[in-house]
């Protein structure tokens, strides 16, 4: 199996997660490669042998970032903001010549606990574009805007990332 795990991160913590992901998928029986990108250099289009794509960002405003939430992230302090985020890389995504197997995260702060999904948003859209989804959405925590990343939270990535092969 071969896996593609895409990111976008401001603060480092999505990132973390992503790679904790990764570490997961390589630990399982037949992994062949797993590559992790971050959307601003994610591929137009899903390499044929890839058997597994993971997605996840942020959680901003309800939803995926924007170029103003990555704004606004830069007025709070972020000094990282990515040109292009996982909404802009869906937008021109090609879609598969036969149905790959996704999954899709995100983080969300664990106070206040707001509403909304970039995952979940994520997942619709690739849903639309061919892909078969292998799990539901998955959240990560972290404390306030810019982390850190919740306690136990770096190993339910390996181990959810490690489930993902099975799926």
């Amino acid at each position: 199996m071969r896996a593609l795990v895409v990111y976008e991160t401001i603060w480092g913590n999505t990132g973390e997660l992503a790679n904790a992901i990764a570490d997961g998928l390589r630990s399982g029986a037949g992994v062949e490669a797993v590559d992790v990108v971050e959307a601003v250099d994610a591929p137009a289009a899903v390499d044929p042998q890839v058997d597994l794509v993971v997605v996840g960002g942020p959680t901003h405003a309800f939803s995926m970032s924007t170029g103003s939430t990555r704004d606004s992230a830069r007025q709070q302090g972020a000094t990282r903001i990515p040109a292009r985020g996982i909404r802009e890389w869906l937008e021109q995504l090609a879609s598969p010549a036969s149905p790959v197997a996704v999954a899709t995260f995100d983080t969300r702060t664990v106070h206040p606990r707001l509403p909304g999904s970039a995952a979940k948003k994520a997942l619709k859209q690739l849903v639309a574009k061919g892909f078969r989804p292998v799990d539901k959405p998955h959240t990560f925590g972290v404390h306030g805007y810019s982390g850190p990343i919740a306690d136990g939270e770096v190993d339910q990535a390996r181990e959810w990332g490690a489930s993902l092969v099975d799926a």
